[in-house]
């Protein structure tokens, strides 16, 4: 359905946190997927943070640029996959991002690209969460928020935070307009730590509040550092309740967004002398008809998920008509990581 970018800045406003979060409440109807990529060039932060370190930092963002030099991208990105969903259904996944700052560089090619492949997942069932960390947005990566969606700046509602925010919010919101599809599909992921209301900040600002999340530094360490997210009180606390209703809100602003930019249908012209123009061909990465042997990385069995914890959430659902396969990436079978109990997120590795 979309393609949102979370954008943070100085002083550690949350995005990453923000970004899991909607990650996990994220209202998925029957068929439907939803992707984050860790896209921020300064480096991820979910296998050390939320997975803390139980999964190697194998699978990622920096193999997708020598992939993309081959000509391989789409292929490649099924194989970098994370199942994030808490009973391992495959429909809640992560792309972690880079280990090193240094591979950076690497990236400024290939930013393009992956969003053509991103946003060539959308016949597919999937919505993609991108977070750009507080450099992601300029520079090279800039191509990410310009063709976004919804672009949400994370703040937090003390004078610090928003001191901060303002410049850097209002040079993105001219290179929307000038580069990108418009500054309307731009917000505020406010995080409610200081005096200032959400309603005064969105009018100094001139920029609407997509969500207010709640300043709860002991939930929010589940995501950030790591912990038990499938527990009940966890699924059920404000932190995940505002997260929900914030994911409910870009949706709408997606679909206003989608309403405003369709074309509008021409009238019926008379037949032109002039013979019609081939209509293009599709991308070479889009692949939204193709099926790809490879399923994200499952974890191991985990205890069950209580059932009301995403009322909208169902089973996996049955793979297409097969299609011609890819090669294999990697040779030989698949073991478990690790011989302990089940951990969120785990991901399996070729021997």
């Amino acid at each position: 359905m979309a393609v949102i970018t979370v954008v943070g800045g100085p002083g550690a406003p949350g995005a990453t946190t923000g970004a899991l979060a909607l990650l996990l409440a994220w209202p998925l109807q029957p068929g439907r997927k939803v992707l984050l990529v860790e896209c921020d060039p300064d480096g991820g932060a979910v296998l050390a943070g939320a997975l803390e370190g139980r999964v190697e930092a194998v699978f990622g963002l920096r193999n997708l640029a020598v992939a993309d030099r081959r000509g391989l991208l789409a292929q490649t990105l099924w194989e970098q996959l994370i199942d994030l969903s808490p009973a391992g259904t495959g429909d809640r996944l992560l792309l972690p991002g880079l280990t090193d700052p240094a591979q950076a560089p690497g990236l400024a090619y290939t930013w393009e690209p992956l969003l053509e492949a991103l946003h060539g997942l959308e016949p597919q069932g999937y919505d993609v969460i991108l977070d750009l960390g507080r450099s992601g947005a300029q520079g090279p990566g800039a191509v990410l928020a310009r063709r976004a969606d919804v672009v949400a700046v994370a703040l937090r509602s003390t004078l610090r935070g928003l001191s901060a925010t303002r410049p850097r919010l209002a040079a993105l919101r001219e290179d929307l307009e000038q580069a990108g599809t418009g500054a309307d599909g731009l917000g505020l992921l406010l995080v409610a730590e200081g005096p200032y209301p959400a309603a005064e900040v969105s009018r100094q600002f001139g920029v609407p509040v997509l969500g207010v999340l709640p300043y709860v530094p002991r939930t929010a360490r589940l995501l950030s550092d790591g912990g038990d997210t499938t527990d009940r009180r966890f699924i059920r606390s404000e932190l995940m309740r505002t997260a929900r209703t914030t994911a409910d809100q870009i949706q709408l602003l997606v679909r206003r967004r989608r309403q405003r930019l369709a074309p509008t249908a021409a009238p019926a012209a008379a037949p032109s002398p002039i013979a019609a123009q081939p209509a293009p061909e599709s991308h070479p990465l889009a692949y939204a008809q193709q099926s790809h042997p490879h399923q994200p990385h499952q974890p191991q069995a985990q205890q069950p998920y209580p059932q009301d914890a995403y009322p909208l959430q169902q089973p996996y659902p049955a793979p297409p008509v097969p299609q011609p396969a890819a090669p294999a990436p990697f040779p030989g079978q698949w073991e478990s990581q690790q011989q302990s109990p089940p951990v969120y997120g785990q991901v399996l590795r070729a021997r």
